[in-house]
């Protein structure tokens, strides 16, 4: 039965003046009906090797790029309140899809460098403005003037996480789930503003990052809800006991009943109509394998090039695919999106000083000085020879 759904991409046929359109193929399945893998390109190693306009070209002609998709070729995001245990699911949903697994992006990404140290231990040397401020100050401190950066920093985290997720998806063919993406992240934000965690100056410069970047990217396929009430994720907050949580002066009634409804109200509605959406009752946690056969029903090949659901995946020919797949390959152009000048909003800017301060101490830690392979203090080796360079890593 597998052989049935193995199919690279399939040809819409329209009217008999209209243009082909290649999409990605229609069903989703699970590890039972994937069966034998069919022969295809190897994966691009694009964590190590650049993808250069000749490799495109090659691609093009080789069709090397859609001939690297099948049924699983796609982007699922499991979505849900804190405790949900989206983690968890997400994890075993991709093993069950046979796809690659996001995890949730923290500070640790930003904070703790490639050789593992992380720069939080540098704070006592920092001025105020300038030192460190991750989930578990924000739970403790929720009114600091650094939450405006540090909510702004996860938009870039996930932001920059998405695009990673795309590249691999091109390079590779291999599906991706994702625990939350980029574009939940809103949710947070706006439970931070109604609470008066944020300003109105700080959710302006938020909104105008989302209008210059999310345009670059294409929309998830699937998005998969987890709905838990704010009573069982007030339950669960209190039995996990992390440290951060206990006694959180941000985790209030208010606050948690606010990112439900967001999520509800604004977020589930909007992503509606770009993404199919499944949403479960996760009050008691639920199975895997039963979200697996739901989604193993849903035909994401029903939608034309005039409807909205599934319009990022809808691409003319080769050549279309082969330059979305340039788009996310080339990473740093995507980040340049992320310099939106914006100096209006005192909790958002810094002074020379504090800024040479921080630059200072922050570029003096070990296996900061240089791109990540070329720290002789940090034990690398063959530094003269080196040909490999980690392309993504470049925040």
């Amino acid at each position: 039965m597998s052989g049935v759904f193995r199919i690279g991409v399939r040809l819409v046929q329209g009217a008999p003046s209209a243009k082909p359109f290649l999409t990605t193929v229609r069903n989703i399945s699970g590890k039972t009906l994937r069966g034998s893998k069919l022969s295809k390109p190897k994966p691009f190693p694009y964590l190590e090797k650049e993808y250069t306009a000749w490799n495109a070209c090659l691609d093009v002609l080789r069709k090397n790029t859609t001939s690297r998709f099948d049924e699983n070729t796609k982007v699922v995001v499991v979505d849900g309140p804190i405790a949900a245990g989206k983690s968890a699911f997400a994890k075993e949903l991709a093993s069950e899809l046979e796809m690659k697994y996001f995890p949730e992006p923290t500070m640790d990404n930003y904070y703790v460098n490639p050789y593992g140290y992380d720069l939080r231990q540098l704070d006592p040397k920092l001025p105020e403005t300038m030192r460190s401020f991750d989930v578990a100050k924000f739970l403790q401190d929720p009114t600091h003037r650094n939450v405006a950066t540090f909510q702004v920093r996860m938009l870039v985290e996930r932001f920059s996480q998405y695009i990673d997720a795309l590249a691999h998806l091109f390079s590779t063919g291999e599906g991706v789930v994702l625990d939350r993406s980029v574009y939940s992240d809103f949710v947070f934000l706006e439970a931070m503003f109604r609470n008066g965690y944020i300003s109105k100056g700080a959710r302006s410069v938020y909104y105008d990052l989302v209008k210059n970047t999310f345009c670059d990217l294409m929309k998830p396929h699937l998005v998969i809800y987890l709905d838990v009430p704010v009573n069982v994720v007030k339950d669960r907050i209190k039995k996990r006991s992390h440290p951060a949580e206990v006694g959180s002066k941000a985790l209030t009634d208010q606050y948690l009943k606010d990112i439900e409804m967001i999520y509800k109200q604004q977020y589930l509605k909007d992503i509606g109509t770009h993404a199919e959406l499944l949403i479960y009752d996760w009050s008691d946690y639920g199975e895997t394998e039963v979200v697996v056969e739901d989604i193993e029903r849903i035909d994401f090949d029903r939608f034309d090039k005039d409807d909205p659901k599934m319009r990022d995946w809808v691409l003319e020919n080769e050549e279309d695919w082969t330059e979305a797949r340039c788009r996310y390959m080339n990473k740093p152009d995507l980040l340049n999106s992320l310099n939106v000048p914006r100096f209006d909003v005192p909790e958002l800017t810094v002074s020379p000083d504090d800024f040479k301060a921080w630059y200072d101490v922050w570029y003096s830690a070990p296996g900061m000085q240089y791109r990540k392979g070329y720290n002789e203090e940090c034990g690398d080796a063959g530094i003269l020879t080196k040909t490999k360079v980690d392309l993504r890593n470049t925040l």
